[in-house]
């Protein structure tokens, strides 16, 4: 305490020594979800404001919606709070939760003692009426009847030796503690006031006896209920949550991750599989998280564009807020203060999208912002002076936005892709891998989303000596690290994205050394090699063993290269020989390959398919593929698995 005038004196015990003192100890969490709850709830009400609806308060849910229950039941359960990892999705789709009860129990079962010990396989099949459901004693069924004959929670334990033991409830939590931290001496007294106190009440002695095993056994495994059921009821709120507004629910989870770009990753796929769009941010009306558009449209925040700083941001929003959209590029620039938005925080919004509704593409606003950011000043520096420039701000972009932009051609994909992940640290509007979809499927075992349904959720305990067969998957390279082991041996690690989800790829020095030329960021590279989950971070890690490019697979896996010829899609100028010499000229500098090239020509008045034989195999690069889609058509030309 502090006197007036005095000096403060600040005291601290640890928890075992609060406790003998015989003050209670609390425990605070501060819980991110409560949060995320709140921020879903307030989008909630704009809209249901907006259509006149009545307002939703979270705390009045039922606890029973079937809507709610039937997303737990799919395992649609990303978000969720407590019930979004592999092995929790794995867990609720053989329990089938019905119940809130359920819920609680998947809270407490979902543990390395219980998942260990059996305890989950006997509650699961008693649930389900697999295993017939069996009590210690009589007088215990109404305290183990909602756990299916399971010793499930700590306070079970506590009424069991209330009801057959006569125990105190202040006892009873005594012995609760004393089996949970395995105090021998402890417990051997307690065994004797638990025997003494149930064969007083006519329990049988070596049932007794049989039942305190059971208990002791239990504890070490056993939760906490009420800990359980606090949890699970943020469980269920958010299960309802996005069970009724996705949208909604969405937009506060990845708002509350916005600075962890694996998970926003992750939650972006789960949008689309929820048929939820998520849009590009906009200048005109994003807001600094993400935000709601309708019911099926989530809206990127511009807090989340790279290199743009909180305040700039606020002066952003606080203008077109006070004064209305921003018509075009020059009227960003002259209406925001530019010492704050200056060229490094324009360029970032353009390159993520945010200024696609002024109207111009993105390649022609990064080539006119010098002419725009020049004008700006020279307008801030006029209204600084106190001149009354013939141009008002609002005038500027109308009288000289076309005189001043530079309209150049936008972007092809691949640049506009790139300059997405330097800005948003992931892509957006599309992804490098698109396409090679089609080609990727033909010789690879799972997209990276999907792996978790080939290989099993087992303990970690090794990756390189590990038996499990081997998968092949594909994905872009997102930058690699170099650590060296106790013996001084080099372990490559890095991160595969195929847009569906990342995963981690282990490579040993002796592979490394093999194939580390392919290793560049942000490369397209097939993997082959065992798969593993890894149960301290809820995911899965390749190790591997061979790494291919995609020129590489495809001589490796594919049958072959078809080309197909039809003189009624061709010019009509061309001769034959004209297009075999075209032909020719193209597939010569690629010549030396391992990949056969078949011709199906149609003439028109009949059909051919010819082997141009060993001496003109190819290697299928995709600079020829791409030459021979300039010169024919994109949908003759074929990579055959």
């Amino acid at each position: 305490y502090c006197e007036e005038g005095g000096a403060g004196v600040v005291t601290q015990f640890d928890k075992d020594d609060v406790e003998a003192v015989g003050l209670v100890k609390f425990d605070f969490l501060g819980l991110r979800t409560l949060t995320i709850i709140d921020w879903a709830v307030k989008h909630i009400n704009r809209r249901r404001q907006q259509q006149g609806e009545e307002e939703l308060v979270i705390e009045n849910l039922p606890l029973d919606d079937s809507r709610a229950f039937q997303l737990l039941q799919a395992a649609n359960t990303t978000a969720v709070f407590q019930l979004e990892s592999r092995g929790m999705k794995d867990l609720i789709k053989r329990l089938h939760p019905d119940t809130f009860e359920d819920i609680v129990a998947l809270v407490a079962l979902f543990r390395p003692g219980p998942l260990q010990s059996g305890m989950v396989d006997d509650f699961i099949n008693r649930k389900h009426g697999r295993m017939a459901v069996e009590y210690p004693h009589p007088d215990l069924e109404p305290i183990l009847q909602p756990t299916y004959g399971v010793i499930l929670y700590q306070e079970q334990v506590m009424q069991i030796a209330q009801v057959l033991a006569g125990y105190s409830l202040g006892g009873a939590d005594m012995l609760r503690r004393a089996m949970g931290k395995k105090k021998a001496e402890v417990m051997a007294e307690q065994r004797d006031i638990f025997m003494k106190g149930a064969v007083e009440r006519g329990v049988d002695a070596d049932q007794a006896t049989y039942i305190f095993d059971l208990m002791e056994k239990f504890a070490g495994y056993g939760f906490n209920k009420s800990h359980s059921a606090a949890y699970a009821l943020l469980s269920y709120q958010t299960a309802w949550l996005k069970a009724y507004y996705p949208a909604e629910f969405m937009a506060a989870v990845m708002s509350a991750d916005m600075d962890n770009t694996d998970k926003v990753v992750s939650l972006i796929e789960d949008c689309h599989q929820q048929n939820l769009q998520v849009r590009s941010p906009d200048i005109n009306s994003s807001v600094f998280q993400f935000s709601v558009v309708d019911a099926s449209t989530v809206l990127y925040g511009l807090g989340a564009v790279k290199g743009v700083g909180e305040a700039a941001l606020e002066g952003i929003i606080k203008e077109r807020e006070q004064n209305g959209p921003y018509k075009d590029l020059y009227d960003v620039c002259v209406r925001c203060d530019t010492r704050k938005v200056n060229r490094r925080v324009m360029e970032a919004l353009i390159k993520c999208g945010s200024m696609d509704s002024l109207g111009e593409n993105r390649a022609t606003l990064v080539a006119s912002l010098n002419n725009a950011m020049q004008l700006a000043d020279k307008h801030q520096a006029d209204a600084l002076a106190g001149q009354n420039d013939m141009f008002g701000a609002s005038e500027v972009s109308d009288e000289h936005a076309t005189v001043h932009m530079v309209h150049v051609a936008d972007w092809d994909d691949d640049l506009r892709l790139l300059n997405e992940k330097e800005t948003l640290g992931l892509y957006l509007t599309g992804h490098p891998i698109d396409k090679y979809e089609a080609e990727i499927r033909a010789f690879t075992d799972s997209t990276l989303a999907n792996i978790a349904d080939l290989v099993p959720q087992q303990a970690n305990t090794g990756y390189r000596n590990k038996k499990t067969r081997d998968y092949r998957l594909a994905g872009l390279l997102i930058g690699t690290r170099t650590r060296k082991t106790q013996r001084g041996s080099k372990i490559v690690t890095g991160v595969l994205d195929d847009r569906t989800a990342r995963i981690e790829m282990v490579m040993y020095e002796e592979i490394q050394q093999q194939y580390g030329h392919l290793l560049d960021k942000d490369k397209l590279v097939i993997v082959d090699g065992p798969v593993s989950y890894d149960d301290f971070s809820g995911g899965y890690r390749i190790t591997a063993n061979a790494i291919y490019d995609i020129t590489q697979a495809r001589e490796n896996f594919s049958r072959c290269l078809e080309i197909k010829l039809d003189r009624s899609r061709l010019n009509g100028s061309w001769s034959d020989s004209a297009m075999v010499n075209q032909l020719t000229d193209v597939l010569q500098t690629y010549r030396e390959g391992s990949t056969p090239v078949f011709i199906h020509y149609n003439s028109g008045k009949e059909y051919t398919r010819l082997s141009l034989g060993e001496e003109w195999k190819v290697h299928p690069s995709e600079e020829l593929l791409s030459r021979l889609r300039h010169v024919f058509n994109d949908e003759d030309i074929k990579v055959v698995y």
